[in-house]
Parts: C-alpha cells; sequence; structure tokens
C-alpha cells in the first residue's frame, strides 16, 4: 500500500501559506461586503456602508437552524434509494467508489415540498428579510464543517489524502482539503457539496427574491423573471448531468477543505443570486427588444457550454459513439485520445466560453448604470481563467508531448483569437 502512499504537496497555489490563510479572511468578508454594498440605493463599491453590522445583528439562531434544516433535507433526499449508482474514476491504488445518481429527483421533491408549503402559508421573502443572517449562518456551517473535515483527514490513510492538499501545513491544508474524497460509511461528503445544498439553495434564494420583488411592487418585473428562468435553467441542467461532475477537477483532484466547502454553502447560494438580490430594491425595465436580445445571448452561452460539455462526456464514456466517433483525436502516453477537433477543436476550453456568455447575459437585466450586479462575470472570469491555467498545468504534466502538440493544433484558450 506505501506505493500509493500521497507525496508530499510541493507546488503550492493561492499564494502559498500566506495567500491560504488571507483567504480564509478574504472570501467571508467578500461576500458580506458585497450583500452589504448591494441593499443600498447607491448600490456601490465605492459607498461602503457604515457602521458595520455587528457580530450579535448577524447570528440570529433561528436562521442557524434553517440552514441546518435545508442542508439536513439535501442529505437526507441524497440518501434516497433513488437513481442509479455509477463509478467514479480510478483511484491512486486502482479502486473506484461508487456514487448514487439522484439528484434530479431531489430537485423535484424539494420543488413539491417548497410549493406545498407556499401553499400552505410559507413567506420565501423571508429570505431577503434575513439575507445577512443566513450567510452568516451557512459561514458559520462551512467553518465547521472544515475543521471537521481537517480532523478527519489527519485520520485517513495516507493512500486517501489528496494530491494537492498534503503540503504539511496545517493552514493550507485546511484550506486547499486534506482529504481527497471523505466519506461516512457511503455518504460522500464533497460529491454531496458539490451541487446539493448550493445550487438548489442558489435557485431557492432568487425565489424569495421574486417573492418578495411581488410583494413590493404587485408583480414581479420581466428582469427578475429573466434572472429567475437563466440560472434556473443552469441549475437543472447541472442536475440532469450530475453524473458528468464525477470527471471534474473539483471531484479527480481537489481536496475536500474550506476552500470547497465554504464555496458550496456559502459563496455559491449568496453572491450567485446577486442579480436577483439587485433588483429587488432597483428595479429595471426592459423592452421587449432588449429582453429577447439578451434571451438570444443566453440561449448562445447555453449551447455552447452545454454541446461542448456533452461532446466531452460522451467522448470519455465511449469514443466509439456515432456522435463523437469521427472526431479528430490525439493520442496520448497514457492511453487516452485528445480531442482536437469539434467544439475542442475551436478553443481548448469551449465549455467555459458558453460559461461565461451566459454569465454577461445574467447581468444585463439589471441594467448598465451599476456595476455591483456585473461582480459575477467578472469574477467568474477571473475564476476560469485561473482554473484553465490549473487545468493546463495539470494536462501537461499528464499528457506531456501530446499535450504540446494539442495547444499547437489549438492556440486559442477560452477566448477565439483573443486568448
Amino acid at each position: 500500500m506505501d506505493r500509493h502512499k500521497i507525496p508530499r504537496t510541493k507546488e503550492l497555489e493561492f499564494g502559498g501559506f500566506l495567500g491560504a490563510a488571507c483567504l480564509l479572511i478574504l472570501l467571508p468578508a467578500t461576500v458580506f461586503a458585497l450583500l452589504l454594498m448591494c441593499g443600498t440605493e447607491q448600490a456601490s463599491l465605492l459607498n461602503f456602508p457604515l457602521p458595520l453590522p455587528t457580530l450579535r445583528s448577524l447570528w440570529n439562531p433561528q436562521d442557524f437552524v434553517l440552514v441546518l434544516a435545508w442542508v439536513g433535507l439535501q442529505a437526507l433526499l441524497y440518501m434516497l434509494p433513488l437513481g442509479k449508482v455509477t463509478e467514479g474514476t480510478v483511484l491512486r491504488d486502482k479502486s473506484r467508489l461508487t456514487y448514487r445518481i439522484n439528484g434530479i429527483h431531489a430537485m423535484w421533491i424539494t420543488a413539491l415540498l417548497l410549493g406545498a408549503g407556499m401553499a400552505a402559508g410559507l413567506r420565501l421573502s423571508y429570505i431577503y428579510d434575513h439575507l445577512l443572517q443566513l450567510a452568516f449562518s451557512a459561514s458559520v456551517l462551512a467553518f465547521g464543517l472544515s475543521i471537521l473535515l481537517y480532523l478527519k483527514a489527519l485520520l485517513a490513510p495516507g493512500t486517501a489524502l489528496a494530491p494537492g492538499g498534503n503540503s504539511g501545513n496545517p493552514i493550507y491544508d485546511f484550506f486547499i482539503g486534506h482529504e481527497l474524497n471523505p466519506r461516512i460509511g457511503t455518504f460522500d461528503l464533497k460529491f454531496f457539496c458539490e451541487l446539493r445544498p448550493g445550487l438548489l439553495g442558489w435557485a431557492l434564494i432568487n425565489m424569495g427574491m421574486l417573492v418578495k420583488e411581488t410583494e413590493l411592487r404587485g408583480n414581479p418585473s420581466l428582469a427578475m423573471i429573466l434572472v429567475n428562468a437563466f440560472q434556473l435553467l443552469y441549475v437543472v441542467d447541472a442536475f440532469w448531468n450530475e453524473e458528468a461532475i464525477l470527471t471534474t477537477m473539483d471531484i479527480v483532484h481537489e481536496g475536500f477543505g474550506f476552500m470547497l466547502a465554504f464555496g458550496d454553502l456559502a459563496w455559491v447560494p449568496f453572491l450567485y443570486s446577486l442579480q436577483s438580490y439587485f433588483l429587488v430594491t432597483h428595479p429595471q425595465k426592459l423592452s421587449l427588444p432588449v429582453a429577447g436580445g439578451i434571451i438570444l445571448l443566453n440561449g448562445l452561452g447555453y449551447s455552447v457550454f452545454r454541446s461542448a460539455n456533452s461532446q466531452k462526456n460522451t467522448f470519455r464514456r465511449n469514443p466509439a459513439d456515432p456522435k463523437v466517433a469521427g472526431l479528430k483525436t490525439i493520442p496520448t502516453a497514457t492511453g487516452r485520445r485528445l480531442l482536437v477537433s469539434g467544439w475542442w477543436g475551436f478553443v481548448r476550453h469551449p465549455n467555459y466560453l458558453g460559461d461565461l456568455i451566459m454569465a454577461f447575459a445574467w447581468s444585463l437585466p439589471c441594467g448598465i448604470s451599476h456595476i455591483l450586479p456585473y461582480f459575477y462575470v467578472l469574477y467568474f472570469t477571473l475564476l476560469l481563467i485561473h482554473r484553465e491555467a490549473r487545468d493546463e498545468h495539470q494536462c501537461l504534466r499528464k499528457y506531456g508531448l501530446a499535450w504540446q502538440e494539442y495547444c499547437r493544433r489549438v492556440p486559442y484558450r477560452i477566448f477565439p483569437y483573443l486568448y
């Protein structure tokens, strides 16, 4: 078993130990700074609301219980014997973990429960009224989970550790994630958190904003409807194609620590919903031609995103599938082949290109007089450029000369003729 032990991490990311320590503070601070600014009349990055809220005003035991109940509900739905069971990628010791793919079932059951609750008088506008408190509770939960994950990882065998989170520095490993696939029995904590509480929570928060706007103005605006519809499509797509995340960098390479835990439980639901939160207090009127143009732009982005991902996933499952059998490939020393035509011959990361087009379309309903609603597309651009650089490094190390040939034949990374 020693030959499968994960070696010490030598190449540190995010600025190493110091960068990880700073991000432990900077990430939560960013969430609350943006929410506070978005809730003001000016909604300006240059007009930070003072004084800051006290910890006493942010901490609400009832809201913490609500966050726990939400995560607990999703955990129960995750354990239901619905959907299929599939295997993940081959691990370092040549074994494979099994995963139950029932996210789409959990989504529909959640929708039915929420519908029944609203019919019985549940006020989703409570989310808007307590957004800061709910975000604080989610952040506390993320910190608590991260501590438990790190302590669990200290007891895990060397073969179970994450290649990128085994530096020996507790702060860095706590942030990146020390254990690759932490499980309690068959309950995979990373796979569960990757989609369930955060993405569904994002859609739920958006719905809460729509309900709040309806309470204030009598009916939801076209801008609010577009933001909800676009982002709900993205969430539904993620659950419909849940199995595809088993081959993503998050599942295959990243450990499960604060970076992913905070991202899944707090950053995604509370910052990805920033456009709908903005629209409650800063209503925008859209003409039908402008709305039609935004819908077409989102449709273009979604088409690129989905078709590129489907092409990649089909090729990975069965290279002989008629849908991809005619595509050009490059052989590698690992035995796998790299797609060099179709979407993956257009740019190296066409799925990222589609993602960014959609992100821009999600912000446009908020108008062009404020930069704050465009935080998502600006942040996501930086995130995907950084992730692309990490992907490039991993692929070069894995495929060597074959990857260099691929880069020669497909010179553009994300943006054709630009980058």
